[in-house]
Formats: structure tokens, C-alpha cells, sequence
């Protein structure tokens, strides 16, 4: 089977091509190399001793697209090639408007074009909005507190109708909650460009003092410590989810929603300290102002995924602390 992973040199993408390699899918990668580096490409046949084939293009680009499904017969589309900085959002909406929306609505004319009826999608618990109770479960209502959030769910509401308007699709939608962590071989992690914008990234920067303090937004938050509380999950088992998105993409028609995270939420401070005490460091930090926009707490309900999908967080808390500062230490000694 030929996936097509969009994005598949970032983050989360990378991750989900190791998954889908060692599961023995054929995989094609996009990427525009925008937030990624052409490095991990040599690192994914590292891991898995399979090339996945590449193009460097943009998913906006309706001709280029139409080239990888002219060149490859696409069974199967995971698409992550969006922009996902929520500060940056609300400062350059035109630019997440014209990016997300845009690879998506080319990816679906293209896809109908060659008759390709599976898509995933990588969407956001950010579409809960501020939810009214806890655990969020995927029938809550959809509200979005900034534009990136707004991005998906639009695309969220494109897809539902292209749904209903075309009966061969199979779309599978996965709302990620914090997805944390790095592969255990410390070749492939989390290593944004500039000043990270999440807060794993910038606790490891000032654990290796490329940072000199971490800032904590509030902590008068109605939480067990004051600071917010988010559903932090190891990118390998989402990365994971996605093969079990695809497998259910296979044999239903149709679309659905899943929400992908551990149930559990962790404060900032816990975060800070179990990120402490697994890599025996300390990381200087001091309490600021609260962020606009930002919530007490949101975790999952991950039940659906698990009963649907067969889907189930393993690793912990102190796997993705571990694993998050064993890939910069590693990377910083290459």
C-alpha cells in the first residue's frame, strides 16, 4: 500500500513514516522543508534501513502535487503539512489561512482526480476550544480560541462535507492533544527553528542553558499546583494512532473523529519537575503573566480511540522527558 505523508519530514510526521516503514507500507513524503530539515530523510533509512521516496514541493502546489500522483499510485493520503504556531497565528492569520486550508483543498481535488479515497487527517484538540467540563470527548461542542485552531476546524467542516458529497471517501479525523517525546534511538525529535513556541522545546533549550530561564504563564489557574494542565502524549504512540487510523481508513466508508492523548493531565511544574529528576538537571524558571486565550486544564477522553481503533497511549511521563533531552543531547554532540 502507497502512503503519501505530507509534512512527513517534521515533527510528527517523521515519527508516523518509522511507524509506517517498519510496518512495511510503501511511503511517499512531501515536505517544503518550511519547519524540517532534509537530514531527517537519511535519519528515517537510519532507523529503518528503507528510503522513503521524496519530493520537495509544497502541498499548495496543485501541478507539483498532481506530478507525485501521476508518478505513484496513492492509495492513501496523512496529511500534516500545516503551520501549527498558535502565538503566530493570531500575528500572521492570512499566512495559516492560505497555508492550511489551501494543501488541504489541493489534496482533495488531487485525490478525486486519481481516485484516492483514504485521507488522515491531523487535526487539534484545539477545536474544544475552552471545554465546559473534563475529560474533552469527541462529541463536545467545537468552538476555537485562535486562528490556528480556527484552521482546523474549517478543515474539519470542508471535509464532513466533502464527505457527504462523495460516498467512496474514508476520512479519519485524529484531534491531538500534546504530543511530547522523541524516538529512542535520539534521531529524530522535536527541534524547531528560532524560539520554541511549545513548552517541552524550551524546557530542554534552557536544561542545555541555550536558554537562561523558562517562563511558566500563570499560576493562579484553577489547578493543583496554578499552573495549566494539558494531556501530554509521546509521539510514538501517536505516531502509532496513525497506523491505526489508516487500518480502520481501509475498511469503513465515511468519516470519523478521535481524539488521540492519554487521559491523564500533567501541569506545567510537573512537567518541569519529572523532566528534572529522570535527567538529573535543573531548569531555572520563573511565574509570568498568563497568555491570553490559555485554559486551566484540557485532557482527553481516549476511550472511542481505544474501542474503534484499538488504540492506547504506553509510554509515560518520565519516557517522554527522557527521550525529549536524550535527542538534543545527542544532536548537540554530532
Amino acid at each position: 500500500m502507497n502512503v503519501l505523508v505530507t509534512g512527513g519530514l517534521g515533527f510528527i510526521g517523521s515519527h508516523t513514516c518509522v511507524e509506517l516503514l517498519n510496518a512495511n507500507y510503501d511511503v511517499v513524503i512531501i515536505d517544503n522543508l518550511s519547519n524540517s530539515s532534509i537530514d531527517v530523510l537519511e535519519k528515517l533509512e537510519k532507523i529503518t534501513s528503507k528510503r522513503p521516496k521524496f519530493y520537495e514541493i509544497d502541498a499548495c502546489n496543485k501541478e507539483q502535487v498532481e506530478k507525485v500522483f501521476k508518478e505513484n499510485k496513492i492509495d492513501a493520503v496523512i496529511h500534516f503539512a500545516g503551520y501549527k504556531a498558535v502565538g503566530e497565528s493570531v500575528s500572521e492569520p492570512l499566512k495559516y489561512y492560505r497555508n492550511n486550508l489551501d494543501s488541504t483543498l489541493t489534496l482533495l481535488e488531487v485525490m478525486k482526480e486519481y481516485s484516492c479515497h483514504n485521507f488522515v487527517f491531523s487535526s487539534s484538540a484545539t477545536v474544544y476550544g475552552s471545554p465546559k467540563e473534563l475529560p474533552i470527548k469527541e462529541d463536545f461542542p467545537l468552538s476555537t480560541t485562535n486562528p490556528y485552531g480556527t484552521t482546523k476546524l474549517m478543515i474539519e467542516r470542508i471535509l464532513a462535507d466533502v464527505s457527504k458529497a462523495d460516498n467512496d471517501l474514508s476520512i479519519i479525523v485524529l484531534r491531538y492533544f500534546n504530543p511530547i517525546g522523541a524516538h529512542k534511538s535520539g534521531l529524530l525529535g522535536e527541534n524547531p527553528k528560532g524560539i520554541p513556541n511549545n513548552l517541552m522545546p524550551y524546557i530542554v533549550r534552557v536544561a542545555t542553558k541555550e536558554l537562561e530561564i523558562l517562563s511558566v504563564f500563570g499560576n493562579d489557574y484553577n489547578t493543583k499546583d496554578g499552573t495549566g494542565v494539558r494531556d501530554y502524549i509521546h509521539v510514538v504512540d501517536l505516531a502509532k494512532g496513525h497506523l491505526k487510523a489508516l487500518e480502520k481508513s481501509t475498511n469503513f466508508k465515511g468519516i470519523e473523529y478521535y481524539n488521540l492523548g492519554t487521559g491523564t493531565g500533567y501541569s506545567v511544574l510537573d512537567l518541569v519537575k519529572t523532566f528534572e529528576k529522570v535527567n538529573n538537571i535543573k531548569v531555572p524558571y520563573k511565574i509570568v503573566d498568563r497568555r491570553p486565550g490559555d485554559i486551566d486544564a484540557c485532557y482527553a477522553d481516549p476511550t472511542k480511540a481505544y474501542k474503534e481503533l484499538g488504540f492506547k497511549a504506553e509510554l509515560d511521563i518520565e519516557d517522554m522527558c527522557r527521550d525529549s533531552y536524550n535527542f538534543i543531547i545527542k544532536n548537540k554532540s554530532n
